[in-house]
């Protein structure tokens, strides 16, 4: 299914409503500093309300059946509030890896739960060393003798980890890395909170001693799992990063139309006209790159992985251009805690980390031209 432009504007339009009304700054600093680092209540609101959690999830599961470009627009939105809810882990990682397994025994049983709101959910992949590459995991999963597995290791820098209902955790077997579901009450499983430079993106810090877990997908699979979901995770990614993008250069614009020096506002200054240019020609690209990613992500176009690439990269530098511009055009106000702009040099700067930083992403880049 896929919504025309007016329906994409209407979405927006609704998200935004939502998301003014529920995620203002005072909303977003209170949960920063709470545990969980959501409001319950905001989400099931998203769930009840909007359908947000299964807007991309197939009707088959209990979604709604749409696609990237409608969750671009959502996580946009979602960006450029800085709403702190698991919709990122839940969505984007873990219900994108139930369906790139092909598993439909898994899917059948947790995707409708994810589509409803009522489950949440995440994906560990990375370990001490933060690399998302299927082939650097070294926590293993072992059969246990009655037809079950149990995996030991532990996983770092886990999106919403300390809350999440499913767990789904990438381990070694002898076939190679596999993708395994954990519940969260599960036995041996250990979470803690980590403290990362952006605190409105939750992360955890798992810990499994001889979890019991269900394999999902085929033995073996979980690195061509993993290439798929980080390809479209990386354009939901980038999306968000256009948003908070859009958002930095909104309130640049805004600050140097309204604040005066030597008698005149500050954006009649070449200079601060200058920076306030070169944050539009990234944010246009942003989301040229996003968008343009995920209209060939939904046409299941041989291109996509490339372009998934490119909104990656392109949104990372865009983001992070922006949040420093921010910061330079309202003063150099920095890190001064009381103002916003740090908020959003935060999420960039975690965010251009988060799959592994450019180095990575630039290399995934060249991997996907075939280079």
């Amino acid at each position: 299914m896929t919504a025309d432009e007016s329906e994409l504007r209407e979405l927006r339009a609704s998200v935004r409503e939502f998301l003014d009304s529920k995620s203002p700054e005072e909303a977003v600093r209170k949960l920063m500093e709470s545990e969980p680092r959501f409001d319950p209540a905001v989400w099931s609101q998203a769930a009840d309300q909007l359908r947000l959690p299964g807007l991309a999830i197939p009707e088959e599961y209990g979604g709604d059946g749409f696609g990237l470009v409608e969750l671009g627009v959502v996580l946009e939105e979602m960006g450029r509030a800085l709403f702190c809810a698991p919709f990122f882990a839940t969505v984007l990682l873990a219900a994108q890896a139930l369906l790139a397994s092909g598993d439909r025994d898994a899917c059948a049983r947790f995707l409708p739960g994810i589509a409803s709101g009522r489950t949440t959910a995440t994906l560990a992949v990375a370990e001490d060393h933060g690399s998302w590459d299927p082939a650097m995991v070294s926590a293993r999963a072992v059969p246990d003798g009655d037809g079950g597995w149990t995996v030991r290791g532990r996983k770092c820098f886990v999106i919403d980890g300390t809350t999440a209902d499913l767990i789904l955790v990438v381990a070694r077997t002898v076939a190679g890395p596999t993708l395994f579901a954990v519940e969260r009450d599960a036995t041996g499983l250990a979470a803690e909170p980590m403290e990362t430079l952006d605190a409105t993106r939750a992360m955890a810090r798992l810990t499994f001693d001889a979890v019991p877990a269900t394999r999902v997908g085929a033995e073996g699979a979980g690195g061509r799992i993993m290439a798929k979901v980080l390809d479209i995770a990386s354009v939901g990614l980038a999306a968000e990063q256009a948003g908070g993008a859009r958002r930095c250069l909104e309130a640049s614009a805004d600050y140097a139309r309204v604040r005066h020096q030597f008698g005149r506002p500050i954006g009649s200054f070449q200079a601060v006209k200058h920076k306030c240019a070169d944050m539009l020609v990234q944010v246009e690209l942003a989301e040229a790159s996003s968008r343009e990613a995920a209209r060939l992500a939904d046409e299941d176009s041989p291109d996509f992985p490339v372009a998934a690439a490119v909104a990656h990269a392109c949104c990372s530098r865009a983001y992070m251009v922006a949040a420093m511009e921010n910061i330079q055009v309202h003063g150099g106000i920095g890190f001064t805690w009381e103002h916003p702009a740090h908020l959003y040099f935060r999420r960039a700067k975690s965010s251009q980390l988060l799959f592994g930083g450019p180095a990575v992403y630039h290399e995934r880049l060249l991997d996907r031209l075939g280079i």
